[in-house]
């Protein structure tokens, strides 16, 4: 159902861009965000002038948590920026995107309390585990490391239970006793493990091989990629170049984002946080990291058994003109 609602949502952005005025801006676009802390990238290149230095005037485009993908699907944005682990099943049911450039590693952790008795990760057999959603990157991030750990997390062999939770509700269904452990992005899950002393029994940011594999990628609509290249490749490049800045500048980074309003919270927890991710953007790493992530995704059964993964993952990319693998 998901492949024909986004292939239909695709042809009517088409459409309307069909409609476009002769001589309309090629170097104008509009980029999503929600305000995340990890859209560092984002927020720098707008305030940094990296859009403007590549020649590239972006509209930027706040949207409410989780509308990402239907606003690039009917055209609303032509590019943002995504939790790599998230984008894999939409691009297995026809998202029309194409990922141009991993950004960043780190941000997704489980939690527990520190008097659960639970040490490691197959001592969630059996337990209900907190995530924001059902299709979010922390459940994704959880089903791989559990799965792992020998923790059946399938339809077929499913030996957890998943609850949903908003954000800010998640440490205090922990806290409760409504779940044993959470499964949150950063910054939520390194406030709740400040604010109620949790143990983090399994880090993005920290464990192997998830250290080493991209959490955060920044993509564009099938159309500008195919009809706009180089337009694509300035957003890329801006991208790329705003992540390594953050990269040198974690401090000023998150000030520039509180103070901007992009983003909630302390300035100084924040750039603590931000500190936690490897911001040195690669094109290679992100495609290598997508083959891993697919192939576990399927055999947990979160992608179909028919899914092509060399094929998905080959066509889940744009390989820009201008574009390096990284900067240097």
């Amino acid at each position: 159902m998901r492949e024909w609602i986004y292939r239909a949502l695709a042809a009517l952005s088409l459409l309307g861009l069909a409609g476009l005025p002769a001589g309309a801006a090629e170097d104008r676009i509009k980029v999503g965000y929600s305000g995340s802390l990890c859209e560092g990238p984002v927020h720098i290149a707008i305030e940094k002038g990296f859009f403007a230095g590549e020649g590239l005037e972006v509209e930027p485009v706040r949207l409410a948590p989780g509308t990402a993908f239907e606003a690039i699907a009917t055209g609303q944005i032509d590019a943002s920026f995504g939790l790599l682990a998230t984008l894999i099943q939409p691009l297995s049911n026809g998202l029309p995107i194409k990922i141009t450039t991993g950004l960043h590693t780190g941000c997704d952790k489980l939690l527990v309390k520190k008097d659960s008795g639970i040490g490691e990760l197959a001592d969630l057999k059996g337990k209900r585990i907190g995530v924001p959603s059902l299709t979010s990157s922390p459940i994704m991030f959880a089903k791989r490391g559990l799965a792992a750990a020998g923790v059946g997390v399938g339809d077929k062999n499913l030996e957890v239970e998943f609850i949903v939770f908003t954000n800010p509700e998640l440490p205090l269904a922990l806290e409760r006793g409504a779940i044993d452990a959470i499964s949150a992005n950063d910054p939520v899950a390194a406030r709740a493990a400040k604010e109620y002393d949790l143990n983090v029994i399994l880090d993005s940011a920290r464990d192997e091989p998830y250290r080493q594999q991209y959490c955060c990628a920044a993509y564009v609509s099938l159309d500008l990629a195919a009809n706009r290249p180089e337009s694509a490749a300035k957003y890329t490049r801006a991208m790329q170049k705003a992540a390594a800045w953050v990269q040198g500048n974690q401090d000023e980074a998150a000030r520039i984002q509180v103070e901007k309003n992009y983003v909630p919270g302390d300035p100084e927890f924040n750039a603590a946080v931000l500190k936690t991710f490897n911001y040195i953007p690669s094109v290679k790493r992100a495609y290598e990291g997508f083959g891993v992530t697919a192939v576990e995704l399927k055999d947990i059964g979160v992608l179909g058994e028919g899914v092509d993964i060399d094929y998905l993952q080959k066509n889940s990319f744009a390989f820009l003109p201008g574009v390096a693998d990284s900067v240097e």
